[in-house]
């Protein structure tokens, strides 16, 4: 019952009103850059779906925890031609 209350609540905005930004960070990484991309509002499901595809795009690994999509190496380029391709603010 609550299950279902807390995903409707968390609607997944449209790309053109979302506002991600794209940092580069190393912590807690053993020295290991990653990509991150944060500030997703929307649904668990629908952040796993666009972790992939921008992965994909980077042909990149990656992953998507804590509300963030990790991409390996330095993407920060990549990602923000992609996002802005697909309609996303970038800050």
């Amino acid at each position: 019952m609550f299950e279902n209350e807390s995903s409707t609540l968390r609607e997944t905005l449209a790309p053109g009103k979302q506002r991600l930004r794209i940092v580069l960070d190393t912590r807690h990484r053993g020295g290991k850059t990653v990509t991150a991309i944060v500030g997703f509002v929307g649904k668990a499901e629908d952040l796993e779906a666009l972790g992939r595809k921008i992965k994909t795009y980077c042909g990149s690994g990656g992953s998507v925890k804590d509300g963030e999509i990790l991409v390996q190496g330095n993407q920060i380029q990549k990602v923000k031609v992609w996002l802005a391709g697909e309609g996303y603010g970038v800050r």
